[in-house]
């Protein structure tokens, strides 16, 4: 797989949720090897979410290096979740990757997530 490979099967993936209204792609960059993609969503029950992801393919797998990906409600003003892996919470289980729920202080453990298996997630989630 290449970069533009994962980058069209992101896309093909948010047209074809049904959890996903409509988005707007802010930026993607295709390095062959490695790439970047950002857009901005409105979901099937009109929240927001803004979702980031840095990549890297080796073995002809897809890496998720670094993410940030934030679900809010429609008017943008209260948090759903953000998964993200900056690294400031170093105490967390499976540091760096943590879930922001419902609050900025409100942090939980995570796990290394694309923005595939964010869509999966989101498919479960709004039903």
């Amino acid at each position: 797989m290449e970069a533009y490979q994962y980058l069209a099967s992101i896309k093909s993936r948010l047209i074809a949720s049904h959890a996903i209204a409509a988005f707007t792609v802010i930026e993607e960059l295709d390095l062959s090897d490695r790439g970047y993609f950002r857009a901005r969503v409105t979901l099937s029950n009109n929240d927001f979410l803004e979702m980031a992801e840095y990549f890297t393919i080796t073995d002809n797998a897809v890496i998720t290096t670094r993410y940030r990906y934030q679900w809010m409600n429609f008017d943008r003003d209260s948090l759903r979740k953000r998964w993200d892996n900056v690294p400031h919470f170093p105490n967390l289980p499976n540091f760096p990757h943590h879930i922001h729920v419902e609050s900025e202080d409100n942090v939980i453990s995570g796990y290394v997530i694309s923005i595939q298996e964010l869509l999966d997630i989101l498919e479960q989630e709004i039903s």
